[in-house]
This record gives structure tokens, C-alpha cells and sequence, in this order.
């Protein structure tokens, strides 16, 4: 018998001509990247908030806080790894994982796969387990107006029990 559990995440960075473009762990060309404390992966930051959402262990700022700057340019993934060793040493594993990136510029359909990769190898998936999409707002606020990026992850996680 299993139980299962889900936990939703979002995460919004502002642009910055003076940051690279992360995504997914993608180092995207792109003349504006995302300001952050770490390197500013939104779908990464949104991906673990919903991994700890659903193990009921707060938000990525209580795990990694901005104040620490021994975090200063980390990478998502390696802390996407750390959160997902957590969830494991609790018996816990990633079943399903639904992202949806929200960006005006750059089109990201042709980084999918690549960020698909990254995080199925660090979170021990399948390739049927993960899926990624990327929409717009069709020009309208903050995002329309190419000043940030946004992405909100659903996760399901579940163990034996």
C-alpha cells in the first residue's frame, strides 16, 4: 500500500541585464537573466517548494536563506539534489512532478528536453514522471513586459507504507 501526497510551488525573479539566464539548470542565452540570491531558477525554486510543500517542511527560504551568503550563486540543482535527499532519508520519492514556466522572452521550447534531463537525473525519474511546459501572458503585466519570469510546480510524492 502507498501514500501519496502533493504540494504546489511558485516562484517569480525579476530581469536583470547583469544575470544570467537560468532555467531548469539551461544556462539560456539571453540578454536579461534573473536577479537572486542563488543563480535565480525559477522553475527549479518553484520544483523544490512543491517538493517541500508536499513533505509539510515550509519553503526554500527557511532551507536556504537569502542571509546566508555561503548560498550566494549556488545552484538550483545542487540544491534541488539536497531537497530531494531529504524527502528520500524520509522515505519519500518524487512520483510526478507538472511544471509550467511562465516567460514572454525568450521562447524556451527548444530547452525543454535539456531542462527535462537535468532534473530527471537529479531527482531519479523517468521520463514520463516530469513534464514541463511554457506559456506566455500574452504581453500583459510585469512578465508581458519582459520584467520577470514565473513558474508553478505541482508535485506528487509517495512512499510504501
Amino acid at each position: 500500500m502507498n501514500e501519496y501526497r502533493s504540494g504546489i510551488g511558485i516562484d517569480v525573479h525579476q530581469l536583470s541585464p547583469d544575470s544570467d539566464l537560468v532555467l531548469g539548470g539551461v544556462h539560456i542565452k539571453h540578454p536579461s537573466g534573473l536577479e537572486g540570491h542563488s543563480d535565480g531558477d525559477v522553475l527549479i525554486h518553484s520544483l523544490i517548494d512543491a517538493i517541500l510543500g508536499s513533505l509539510s517542511l515550509g519553503d526554500i527560504g527557511q532551507h536556504f536563506p537569502s542571509s546566508d551568503e555561503s548560498l550566494k550563486g549556488i545552484s538550483s540543482i545542487a540544491m534541488l539534489k539536497q531537497i530531494n535527499e531529504v524527502a528520500e532519508s524520509t522515505d519519500w520519492q518524487v512520483s510526478h512532478v507538472d511544471a509550467t514556466i511562465i516567460a514572454q522572452e525568450p521562447k524556451l521550447s527548444n530547452y525543454v528536453n535539456e531542462m527535462r534531463n537535468n532534473i530527471i537525473k537529479t531527482l531519479k525519474l523517468n521520463i514520463d514522471q516530469l513534464n514541463i511546459k511554457c506559456t506566455t501572458t500574452d504581453y500583459l503585466g510585469f512578465i508581458g513586459a519582459e520584467k520577470g519570469i514565473a513558474s508553478v510546480t505541482i508535485v506528487t510524492i509517495c512512499r510504501s507504507i
